[in-house]
């Protein structure tokens, strides 16, 4: 078995055109890929962000939704949700649903390095505390939703831009009320 990860990339309508190591794919001319994202819950009603570890190419030390990763090639991503889940935070999902199926954006970090992914977005339960992955993450806090979604109104700069673009497309972090007000 390889240790070299493929990503499956993607054409505009997004569809497999084939692989690629994953190192070779994140660049400054990132080619579109399939990758997915999650947000985590506890049974009190907190958010689990996470810190990217500071060895991360992209975006190192900025903080994240709960952890997100790439399908490896012929894995349903459903499969690869709940294996990132493990090998990145050490949680165990139950209830893990589809939120933003067709989610997509393209990105470019301070050193010029780009995202740019087709990402579904799941939103997942656990009754597990994160074993964090120090390759993976630096740190993570369980954090009340309407406190995140404060923070990421007025510090947008202080996440990542795919959890920023998320927030604004689901009604998770905040009371739907609240919502409806701003």
């Amino acid at each position: 078995m390889s240790d070299i990860e493929y990503v499956v990339l993607l054409d505009d309508d997004g569809r497999d055109i084939g692989t690629a190591p994953k190192a070779s794919v994140h660049g400054t001319d990132t080619a579109l890929h399939l990758a997915f994202s999650c947000h985590v819950y506890n049974d009190r009603g907190q958010l689990l962000v996470t810190r990217r570890a500071l060895s991360k190419a992209a975006w190192p030390g900025v903080w994240t939704n709960s952890f997100c990763g790439h399908p490896a090639p012929a894995e349903p991503v459903l499969d690869a949700v709940h294996r990132r889940a493990a090998f990145e935070v050490g949680l165990t999902l139950r209830d893990v649903s589809l939120a933003l199926p067709l989610f997509r954006y393209r990105a470019t970090d301070a050193s010029g390095i780009v995202e740019h992914e087709i990402c579904p977005v799941y939103v997942a339960y656990t009754d597990d505390e994160p074993r964090l992955n120090p390759d993976e993450v630096a740190e993570a806090r369980w954090v009340d939703p309407a406190d995140l979604d404060a923070s990421l109104t007025t510090t947008p700069w202080a996440f990542s831009p795919w959890l920023v673009l998320q927030a604004q497309q689901l009604e998770l972090f905040a009371p739907h009320e609240q919502r409806r007000a701003s």
